[in-house]
């Protein structure tokens, strides 16, 4: 849980680095958060609550994601490659799972720091 408040907390800075662990618990919590959701719309018969979830969530999702390619050496501006159909989604999670780069143009490598 604190992966996914310290997104929210920087909600819109796309700066800087995410480590792998970071993005992925984010999206884990996403995704647990995501399906609370849809489960109370189904029993309030709307999607209101949904559609404000996604918007919501809309810029930290986008800022995180920047940041955790940004770990990987290359520009947040590679997230539109998820607009080509199958391929593009592929290819941008293979960019998720890899490993940090060291240190680079988006800052130092946030391994260094842990043991």
């Amino acid at each position: 849980m604190e992966y996914f408040m310290d997104a929210l907390k920087r909600y819109a800075d796309f700066s800087g680095r995410a480590r792998r662990k970071q993005y992925w618990m984010f999206v884990l919590f996403y995704f647990i958060f995501s399906i609370v959701v849809t489960i109370v719309d189904s029993i309030l018969g709307t999607a209101f609550l949904g559609m404000i979830f996604g918007l919501a969530m809309l810029v930290p999702s986008l800022a995180i994601g920047a940041r955790r390619l940004h770990d990987t050496g290359r520009t947040g501006w590679w997230q539109l490659i998820a607009l080509i159909p199958l391929i593009g989604m592929i290819v941008l999670i293979v960019f998720y799972v890899q490993d940090s780069h060291p240190d680079n143009d988006y800052g130092p490598n946030p391994k260094a720091g842990e043991a």
